[in-house]
């Protein structure tokens, strides 16, 4: 189990990560053109309700000052009172999680059905016509931005052939199946193009190593010797992209929340910069860069546990 010791320190190393993205996004955040006052109360806004809101908010005292109270806020499990919900800003990310949350694994797991096929049928056909199709559609995905897929997809399966819906997210179980298909479909072809490729090259060299080798020489049938040995130990570098990509694949939901009208946290996040809520900004920042941690730490853990050989 000294394998496993990394566990024990690696949440320490990640203080450091969250407490810089902290700063930077508060940074930046304040660093939107605009009064938060003035865009809630309006064009012919007084100055006296102006400074009022600025100072129910805090927006009036200094900017270190600022992030002095969002920490503490931060360290008390609280992130802030939203200016355009009114509501406290962990409650309404709650309420938002859940569209995203499912969104992002239906969009990994639909990415891996779709890559390892894909990737598969290129390997075992290296150098021939089937490698070089694989090889040409993964590379046109990568080409592909996301709003333009899911355009694209919006044209041909809800206008043309009226079989999904066009957007937002439904109520029942069903329901919300079907409106997170094409936004699912749309994130996971981009981002399996990505590990089509990556699965690929390990795969092909998985095929010619000693322990594939070895295998056939014993007796073994090659689809068994492809789905023992090669694949698994394939997954390892793909696995450790695919975290590498969560912050590429959490952009990606932002935009297509957006276009496809999902009320998750993507779409949060879209309508508080506009709005320059910032406390709603941060706190959907936080979330997301705590997410890209966990899933980078769950990474390695698979990763040592699909490679003994790994020392992390």
């Amino acid at each position: 189990m000294h394998r496993y010791r990394f566990v024990l320190f690696r949440p320490l190393q990640f203080l450091p990560v969250l407490f810089g993205i902290s700063v930077i996004t508060f940074i930046l955040v304040r660093l939107i053109p605009g009064d938060p006052a003035r865009v809630l109360l309006g064009a012919r806004s007084t100055p006296t309700a102006i400074a009022r809101i600025r100072a129910q908010y805090g927006l009036d005292e200094p900017i270190w000052l600022q992030y002095f109270y969002f920490v503490q806020n931060l360290g008390k499990g609280e992130m802030g009172k939203s200016i355009l919900y009114k509501i406290d800003v962990l409650k309404l990310i709650l309420t938002r999680i859940e569209p995203t949350l499912v969104l992002v694994l239906a969009s990994v797991l639909l990415s891996i059905l779709i890559a390892v096929p894909m990737a598969a049928l290129a390997a075992r056909n290296s150098g021939r016509l089937p490698d070089h199709a694989v090889r040409v559609v993964s590379t046109l995905g990568i080409g592909f931005p996301p709003f333009w897929l899911a355009l694209m997809l919006i044209i041909l399966f809800s206008v043309k052939l009226g079989v999904l819906p066009v957007s937002g997210y439904g109520d029942s179980f069903l329901d919300k199946a079907a409106h997170l298909v094409l936004p699912s479909l749309t994130i996971a072809l981009s981002l399996s193009a990505v590990l089509t490729r990556s699965l690929r090259a390990a795969m092909t060299v998985e095929l010619q190593s000693d322990l594939a080798t070895a295998a056939r020489a014993r007796g073994m049938p090659e689809s068994i010797v492809f789905w023992r040995h090669v694949l698994p130990n394939s997954l390892v570098p793909t696995i450790n992209l695919l975290a590498v990509n969560i912050g590429w694949l959490i952009g990606g939901t932002v935009v297509v929340e957006t276009v496809f009208a999902i009320p998750g946290m993507g779409q949060l996040l879209v309508r508080a910069i506009f709005s320059r809520d910032y406390m709603v900004v941060q706190g959907v920042a936080m979330v997301f860069a705590c997410a890209t941690v966990l899933v980078n730490f769950l990474a390695d853990i698979i990763t040592v546990t699909l490679d003994p050989r790994v020392r992390l």
